[in-house]
């Protein structure tokens, strides 16, 4: 097929050896087979963002930190040097969370480089050779389903060992690979510690896989990995080799209002004494101003 514009910089330089056709075309990116390194890989070239369509959500950003202190400055102001790093930032997302997975041994595509908005990865196949399809396009025994939602339980849970939630998994987001299913689309992973939407995505994510292989082991439906997992990753419990059962006790214990307020209007003071040394130029750091917030309450 002839070369894609985007594609050319990388058969230029050797990196790319043939582009043997268009894989798919979503509205983040568009995927090619190529040949690279004498391998068959894929090229996923990622649109700019006025030719996207998926919105680059508040809360999937939440928690992604920025260590230029300029770029972070113009990235909030929003100007047009902000918006490009931005845009930058999003489509690194995916890049950083393939390596951070891969590391991780989760079964992701396996990154081979990232030049120039073209991410070249693994090509995912089944038993026969050909592209992996979706897990949407298939339809599976009961065994299988079983043994393919056990796996990916466990790699959300190394996924969530590694500090990240993806984010929009799904029966769309996910190959049937010779080996087993394989997570793919990543540049809406969110930072587990950072985010506070992390916790309802990660239990999303989790029932979106539930209900896909309850279709064909109806059991699995009664499963509830996801409160479970999460409770592990809260306590500080979670690790890759975690023994799961499925099942969580819900608590049932009575919310003390009355304590859950207090609790409430002390943080909100803790903020305003902050805040008020702030604007006397005091300058206190943030734990020094919390720590005498409290030496005061407690003298009271």
């Amino acid at each position: 097929m002839k070369i894609p514009k985007r594609l050319q910089p990388l058969v230029d330089d050797g990196l790319i050896e043939a582009v043997e056709g268009q894989l798919m075309s979503g509205k983040e990116a568009q995927v090619y087979v190529v040949r690279s390194h004498g391998e068959r890989r894929c090229a996923k070239v990622f649109k700019e963002a006025k030719q996207r369509s998926f919105k680059q959500a508040v809360q999937y950003q939440e928690g992604r930190r920025e260590r230029n202190s300029r770029r972070s400055r113009a990235m909030a102001k929003k100007t047009r040097y902000g918006q490009k790093e931005q845009e930058q930032a999003w489509l690194n997302a995916e890049v950083d969370a393939l390596y951070r997975l891969a590391a991780a041994d989760v079964r992701v595509p396996k990154p081979y480089g990232f030049i120039d908005g073209v991410l070249l990865m693994e090509m995912i196949s089944d038993a026969e050779g050909l592209t992996a399809p979706r897990l949407d396009d298939i339809t599976l025994s009961a065994e299988q389903a079983r043994e393919s939602y056990a796996k990916i339980i466990r790699d959300v849970v190394k996924m969530l060992c590694a500090g990240l939630v993806h984010g929009d998994l799904s029966e769309f987001n996910v190959l049937m690979a010779a080996d087993g299913p394989v997570i793919i689309d990543l540049p809406q992973a969110v930072d587990a510690a950072g985010n506070n939407s992390a916790e309802w995505m990660f239990e999303r994510d989790v029932d979106n896989m539930r209900r896909y292989f309850g279709r064909f082991a109806p059991e699995l439906l009664a499963t509830d990995y996801g409160k479970e997992i999460w409770a592990l990753y809260e306590a500080g419990e979670l690790h890759p080799e975690s023994e799961l059962t499925g099942c969580f006790v819900h608590d049932t214990t009575p919310v003390d209002v009355d304590e859950l307020m207090t609790v409430i209007d002390d943080v909100r003071d803790e903020e305003a004494y902050r805040r008020a040394a702030l604007n006397r130029g005091d300058e206190p750091g943030v734990e020094e101003a919390a720590e005498e917030w409290r030496e005061s309450q407690r003298e009271r």
